[in-house]
């Protein structure tokens, strides 16, 4: 049934397409050259063929259209049926090209790095060569012929497919369906066929066609030179050689072949135009590479003493060649059902902490912790993405394949990672559709993620998550994309599934209405560390950490006086590797002092249920109370 769906909607688009005018042109000239191509030879090939000595060299008239040549052939009969030789040289050299060019495209995506290299290189050291020149050196080589012709041609347009096949997977290879179906173990060749060959195909096909006028002309000017076609056989560019001396006598003798080369291109590029139209799909855009690589474990105390926590996380590091470090060993740990807000600023470290615990972390990074544990289980050892953690991106048309239909891609979740039957994994694949509440879900199943409005394909991804049965779920940035209406749908959505389901909730976010919203307790990072451990209750008046504070300073409310002057932070957040012996927040906190300079405070308890990381939090600096730095001297003198 979903076939046929499929079906019934592209024969409506082409349908459709077909009824605009480019599309009428077309399909007219497709029509037109195809009939000469068949009927020409059966019909004028007797006349294409006999030798008249009466009427050498003769010009235009009624019973020779456009004269005769200089064996007295008609011209107009032999121009008709030279039509099915060129279309079928050009339409080899064409198979030729686009298949060359697609296997050396999508090869780097899929073999080792280092021959992916080597293709590339390759590749683009062949593009630099001047294509006519190129042409010409495959010519020599494959010798003189038709045969020889359709070679060179055919492998001269390798290099540019090539480079654009190249150039389109790595962008599709950067995705997150991409990732996903690699960590579902996909084999490279149904990588290729389900997942990056239909995501290029638009602009692939619309370059092949266009790329066919451009071979039409190179074999044109193979045969012209005398390299091509050779006789008794002929094609548009040999007509074209033979009539050209005499193109001042009877110049449409003459021009007659060149204007079918030209039109018969301008067809092909016509037909690429109207098969993107049908295809109703642009090319896709990407979000930057998402994840694979591996995290490691141990234990922490559950987040309020009490009971086992689902996720324990202690010394997590996330490094990058170079020595570049972006989580620097944080520990953490979530409580069976609790809802953690994780919020810092842009490059703090959130989403990578996030991608460790989902063993997502993008190639080149490299994880590594003292401990790390999802219930009860080694995530190293037992990856539990997409059975009991599901994970839900900001970006969910980065998250969707754009060419498979939605409720194809939740059913797989759930014949991966659940041994469903088909028939079972499509039918609760549209249940779970329905428990996110998109309307007729059945329906909607069957659609693709571009029928789908930005809010309906965050649902969709959160129905994805929710094919197993999550214990936690990770939400990173899910309603940024979203207006105001949508972002508290979702956030509704989620609390919902909460408390249909029982999972925990880890959700990332530089909101922190949002967060104080939808939490129970926040984490805040700043340049790779958590710096405060807090009950969402004391967030906006009780933060103890300066960043905390400011962050809370920053973010206006419904009671904030219009004339007052918002908080903000001077200076800039550490890149990514720079580490420094004190106080990654001190050159821009008001409150540092020499001790902040010097040493790394660590996370530490300040309270029932709560740590901060810092020598002198502001909630003992105003009160006058001793602060830490001051406690741990004294601990030291005595």
């Amino acid at each position: 049934m979903p076939h046929q769906d499929q079906d019934t909607s592209l024969r409506h688009r082409l349908g459709r397409t077909l009824r605009t005018p480019i599309g009428v042109t077309a399909l007219t000239a497709c029509l037109t050259v195809a009939l000469v191509a068949v009927f020409g030879p059966v019909l004028l090939g007797d006349q294409a063929a006999r030798i008249d000595t009466d009427a050498i060299n003769q010009g235009s008239s009624a019973a020779h259209l456009l004269g005769t040549d200089q064996l007295g052939r008609d011209i107009a009969a032999r121009v008709v049926v030279a039509t099915r030789l060129t279309l079928r040289l050009t339409l080899l050299a064409a198979v030729i090209g686009v298949g060359g060019g697609l296997l050396l495209g999508v090869a780097p995506a899929v073999v080792g790095r280092r021959l992916g290299r080597l293709i590339t290189a390759t590749v683009g050291v062949l593009v630099a060569f001047p294509g006519l020149l190129f042409l010409l050196f495959l010519a020599t080589i494959f010798g003189v012929g038709s045969t020889g012709a359709v070679f060179a041609v055919g492998l001269a347009m390798v290099p540019p497919m090539a480079r654009l096949v190249q150039n389109l997977t790595a962008s599709i290879a950067g995705s997150d369906y991409v990732a996903a179906a690699r960590i579902l173990g996909v084999g490279r060749f149904k990588l290729v066929i389900r997942h990056l060959l239909p995501n290029i195909a638009e602009p692939s096909v619309l370059f092949a066609t266009q790329a066919a006028g451009g071979i039409l002309v190179a074999f044109s000017g193979l045969s012209f030179l005398g390299l091509g076609v050779q006789p008794p056989e002929y094609d548009w560019g040999r007509l074209l050689n033979e009539q050209l001396n005499r193109i001042y006598v009877n110049p449409a003798a003459a021009l007659a072949p060149g204007a079918a080369v030209v039109l018969t291109g301008l067809m092909f590029g016509l037909v690429g135009e109207v098969l993107a139209q049908a295809g109703g799909r642009r090319a896709p855009q990407t979000r930057e590479a998402t994840p694979q690589q591996q995290v490691k474990p141990q234990d922490e105390a559950a987040p309020d003493g009490d009971g086992e926590a689902l996720v324990r996380a202690r010394d997590l590091r996330v490094t990058f060649p170079g020595g570049r470090r972006a989580v620097h060993g944080i520990s953490l740990s979530i409580g069976v059902g609790e809802a953690v807000g994780l919020v810092g600023e842009s490059g703090s470290g959130k989403s990578l902490t996030a991608l460790a615990l989902a063993d997502l972390v993008p190639h080149p990074g490299r994880v590594s912790a003292g401990t790390l544990r999802f219930d009860g289980h080694d995530l190293r050892a037992d990856p539990r993405l997409g059975t009991e953690l599901a994970m839900v991106f900001q970006d969910p048309m980065a998250s969707l394949n754009p060419a498979l239909r939605v409720g194809r891609q939740l059913a797989e979740v759930a014949e991966v990672h659940l041994g469903a039957a088909r028939a079972q994994a499509t039918a609760r694949a549209v249940d779970r559709l329905g428990a996110v509440r998109i309307p007729a879900p059945e329906r909607r199943a069957r659609q693709r993620p571009h029928e789908y409005s930005g809010g309906m394909r965050q649902r969709a991804v959160i129905a994805m998550g929710l094919m197993g049965e999550p214990k936690l779920i990770i939400a990173d940035e899910p309603t940024t994309a979203l207006d105001v209406a949508v972002q508290q749908q979702v956030l509704d959505l989620l609390a919902e599934v909460r408390e249909d389901s029982g999972s925990a909730l880890l959700l990332i976010s530089h909101d922190l209405a949002v967060v104080a919203q939808v939490c129970e307790r926040v984490l805040v990072m700043y340049g790779g560390l958590i710096v405060e451990d807090l009950p969402v209750a004391q967030l906006a008046g009780g933060a103890a950490h300066p960043y905390t504070r400011a962050l809370v300073g920053a973010v206006p409310t419904m009671a904030t006086d219009p004339g007052t002057e918002l908080a903000t932070i001077p200076g800039r957040p550490p890149e990514p590797g720079e580490t420094g012996t004190g106080c990654p927040f001190a050159p821009r906190c008001e409150h540092a002092r020499e001790r902040c300079h010097d040493d790394a405070p660590e996370l530490a308890g300040f309270g029932p249920g709560r740590q901060v990381a810092c020598w002198y939090p502001v909630d003992a600096v105003s009160a006058g109370a001793p602060d830490r730095a001051t406690s741990h001297g004294a601990e030291a003198t005595s």
